[in-house]
């Protein structure tokens, strides 16, 4: 006699969070994971592909970057599972849920790349800033403290890349 498989259901979740904040979070997570990792293959690209007479230090600052955020995107999809919610993981759905540009087919010259780079890091930080709100209104504490954790990352990566700007 064959056996059947029973299909077993995962319990519920009963964190504190509603099930309605809890897919509103995550999908603001989701735009942030989507932000985070092409703003990540952005500066990878950029420090493959930057030359120039600063192509040193631009070379290794990009390196630090992208590094950051590699290990960034870790956590974020990781809470988005902790909320009951499957992370986004592949070009297509970071592609339209990404409030950060590609980057440029060709690359652009050092300065340019920079600028590029201040602009991702100030649109990572809006995406992350907008989820605030439904976090508060949750209760949801561990969330809110990744939300700051990055904010705090981008917001001063974003002030030392205008710096390279100035003149």
């Amino acid at each position: 006699m064959a056996k059947t498989a029973s299909k077993v259901s995962a319990p519920s979740i009963n964190i504190g969070i509603n099930e309605k904040d809890r897919a509103a979070i995550a999908k603001g997570l989701s735009k942030l994971l989507a932000d985070t990792y092409t703003l990540y293959l952005t500066t990878h690209n950029f420090h493959w592909n930057v030359t120039g007479p600063m192509f040193t230090s631009l070379h290794t600052l990009f390196m630090t970057q992208y590094t950051e955020l590699w290990t960034a995107v870790d956590p974020v999809a990781e809470r988005i599972r902790s909320l009951g919610h499957d992370a986004p993981g592949s070009y297509a759905q970071f592609s339209k849920l990404s409030s950060v540009p590609d980057a440029p087919a060709t690359p652009p010259k050092a300065m340019e790349m920079v600028r590029i780079l201040v602009q991702g890091h100030e649109a990572v930080a809006r995406t992350a800033r907008e989820l605030f709100p439904v976090v508060d209104k949750a209760g949801d504490e561990p969330t809110a403290d990744l939300l700051t954790q990055r904010l705090t990352v981008h917001e001063q990566t974003a002030w030392m890349l205008r710096s390279i700007l100035e003149e």
